[in-house]
């Protein structure tokens, strides 16, 4: 009696686990968790004349230094808490 485990594919496991940090979606593409552009989501964490100054979701920023440009990580749970309070 030989049993072998077998994983479930990884694309099961993504949709099943609940990411801590998000990326932005690709230019076009919408957020695959929640169905929001990417302008809705730069919103949403960049402070700016669309939030008053304070950005309602929680993001952060990762980039070599002296770099310009970076990767901008949002928070899933301060995204969720806010669609959340929005119902």
């Amino acid at each position: 009696m030989n049993a072998t485990l077998t994983s479930p594919p990884a694309t099961a496991l993504s949709v099943a686990t609940k990411p801590e940090w998000l990326r932005l979606p690709a230019p076009g593409a919408r957020c695959r968790f929640t169905g929001l552009s990417r302008s809705t989501l730069n919103e949403l964490t960049i402070a700016g004349p669309a939030n008053d100054g304070v950005p309602p979701v929680k993001s952060v920023v990762l980039r070599k230094r002296n770099a310009l440009r970076g990767i901008r990580l949002i928070s899933y749970d301060s995204l969720m808490q806010y669609l959340a309070e929005l119902a």
